[in-house]
C-alpha cells in the first residue's frame, strides 16, 4: 500500500508539491535559526576564551586560588614537558602557554630621559613560535592599526589608544619596568612594532603584547608560564567535554596538595563565566523553542488545510464503498511521507545555509564602530548535533498531527448526504 500511495503522490503534484515545499521552507528556517542562535550566543563565550580563560586552563593550585592577581611567583615550571604530556593525553585540544603581568611603560626622549609613561597590563604569548595559532586566535592581523606584527625578538605591540596617549609610534624604543618572578625589579627595552585596537575600552587604555620568550626573559621565567590555555579543536566550547578532560587531569594530580601542583579548570569554573554559560544554554533553548512552536503551528495548519481541501475526494471514496478507517489511515501515511520528504530536504538546506554562515560569517563591523564592548564583529552560526534532527519536530510531527485533526471529519461524513454534495 505504501508503494501505491507513493506513486499517487508523485503523479498528483497538487497533493505533494505544495505541502512538501511548505514543510521544506519551515524546516530550513528552523534548522538555520537554531544554528544561528547557538553561534551568536556562543560568540561571547569564545571571545572571553581567546582573551582570558581558554576552554581549559592549567595552572598551579596556588595560582588558581589567586587567579585575579596573576601571581607569577606561583607560575608553572618545566612548561615544555608539561605541554608535551598534555598534547599526548588530550590530542583533541590545542595548548598555548601565556604569561599575564603588569608594569610601567616608559617612553624616553632623544636624551634618554623619560618623556611620558603609563601603567600597562601585559600579556606574553606565542607570537613568533612556528605553527602557533595565537595570532589568528587573537585576531591581531585584522586589529592592526599602525605598523606591523612583531617579526623578531624584543618587538612588541601596544594598544593604539595607549600608544597615542604616550606619543609613541611604530619603530620607537620603549622601556618596560616590572618585577620578576622572584620579586626583583626588571627593566627591559623593546621596540614598538605596531599598534592594535583591542575592541574593549579597558584593554585599549593600556595593553602591551609581547612574545612569550621576551616575557620570560624580562621576568626571569625560563621555561615557565603563569597559565596554559587549552582550546578544543572543534573551535567551540563544549562544557561537557571540557569538564570530562578537567576531571581526568585533576583526578591524576589529586594526590599532591601543595601550592605548585598543576590543576585544570574549565571556562565555566572561572570568574562569572559559569553563570553566562548556563544563561546561554537557557536562552538558546527558549528562543529556539519559541521558533519551533511557531513553525509547528504553521505546518500544523498546512496539514489541516490540506486535509480539509480533500473532503470532496473523501466523499467520492466513501460513496464507492471505501471504509472510513482505511481512508483515514492512508491520509496519515501520505502526511508521513510528505513530512519526511520535506524534513529531509529542509534539514539539508538548513545545514547548508548554516555551514555557509559558520564558515564565512556575517560582517557587522560597520555597526560596531565606536563600541566599547567586546562583541564579535563577524557573526557566525554553529552547527551542533541537534540541528541534524531538530527540523523533524515541526516538519514531521506537526504535519502529521494537523492531518490527523483534519481527518477526524471523515468519520463525521454521512453517506446519505454524499450524493447531494456530489450533485452540487
Amino acid at each position: 500500500m505504501i508503494k501505491f500511495l507513493l506513486k499517487g503522490l508523485l503523479r498528483d503534484k497538487s497533493r505533494s508539491r505544495l505541502p512538501v515545499l511548505v514543510v521544506t521552507i519551515g524546516v530550513t528556517l528552523t534548522v538555520l535559526m537554531h544554528a544561528y542562535i547557538t553561534g551568536f550566543m556562543g560568540d561571547i563565550i569564545e571571545i572571553n576564551a581567546r582573551f582570558s580563560y581558554g576552554h581549559l586552563k592549567v595552572m598551579t593550585r596556588g595560582y588558581a586560588d589567586n587567579m585575579r592577581q596573576s601571581p607569577n611567583d606561583l607560575a608553572l615550571l618545566n612548561v615544555s614537558s608539561l605541554i608535551d604530556d598534555l598534547k599526548e593525553q588530550y590530542p583533541g585540544t590545542e595548548w598555548s602557554p601565556r604569561i599575564q603581568f603588569a608594569g610601567l611603560v616608559d617612553i624616553p626622549d632623544e636624551n634618554g630621559e623619560t618623556r611620558s609613561q603609563g601603567p600597562a597590563a601585559a600579556m606574553g604569548l606565542e607570537l613568533l613560535a612556528q605553527g602557533s595559532a595565537e595570532i589568528k586566535r587573537m585576531n591581531f592581523v585584522k586589529s592592526l592599526v599602525r605598523g606591523q606584527m612583531p617579526s623578531k625578538q624584543n618587538e612588541v605591540l601596544l594598544s593604539d589608544e595607549f600608544s597615542r596617549k604616550l606619543g609613541v609610534n611604530p619603530g620607537d624604543r620603549i622601556t618596560f619596568i616590572s618585577s620578576t618572578m622572584n620579586g626583583s625589579m626588571s627593566i627591559t627595552n623593546f621596540v614598538l612594532a605596531g599598534t592594535v585596537s583591542m575592541g574593549h575600552e579597558a584593554l585599549d587604555k593600556g595593553t602591551l603584547i609581547a612574545d612569550i620568550q621576551d616575557a620570560r626573559n624580562a621576568l626571569d621565567m625560563e621555561d615557565s608560564a603563569g597559565e596554559i590555555l587549552g582550546f578544543l579543536k572543534g573551535g567551540f566550547y563544549i562544557d561537557e567535554v571540557a569538564r570530562s578532560e578537567a576531571e581526568k587531569f585533576n583526578s591524576a594530580s589529586s594526590v599532591n596538595t601543595d601550592g605548585f601542583t598543576p590543576v585544570m579548570k574549565t571556562l565555566s569554573e572561572q570568574g562569572t563565566m559559569g553563570t553566562y554559560v548556563n544563561m546561554t544554554k537557557l536562552w538558546s533553548f527558549y528562543i529556539s523553542l519559541v521558533f519551533i512552536i511557531a513553525m509547528s503551528l504553521v505546518l500544523w495548519n498546512a496539514g489541516l488545510l490540506g486535509g480539509l481541501r480533500r473532503y470532496g475526494e473523501f466523499g467520492i471514496r466513501l460513496a464507492m464503498g471505501e471504509e472510513k478507517g482505511h481512508i483515514y489511515s492512508t491520509l496519515i501515511y501520505e502526511s508521513i511521507m510528505i513530512g519526511l520528504a520535506g524534513s529531509l530536504i529542509g534539514t539539508f538546506f538548513g545545514l547548508l545555509f548554516a555551514w555557509l554562515i559558520q564558515k564565512y560569517g556575517i560582517d557587522i563591523s560597520g555597526l560596531m564602530r565606536g563600541s566599547s564592548m567586546m562583541l564579535p564583529t563577524v557573526i557566525r552560526a554553529r552547527i551542533s548535533p541537534v540541528d541534524f534532527y531538530l527540523g523533524f519536530i515541526p516538519g514531521l510531527a506537526s504535519t502529521v498531527i494537523g492531518t490527523m485533526l483534519s481527518g477526524i471529519g471523515i468519520y463525521k461524513r454521512q453517506t446519505a448526504k454524499l450524493f447531494k454534495e456530489l450533485e452540487a
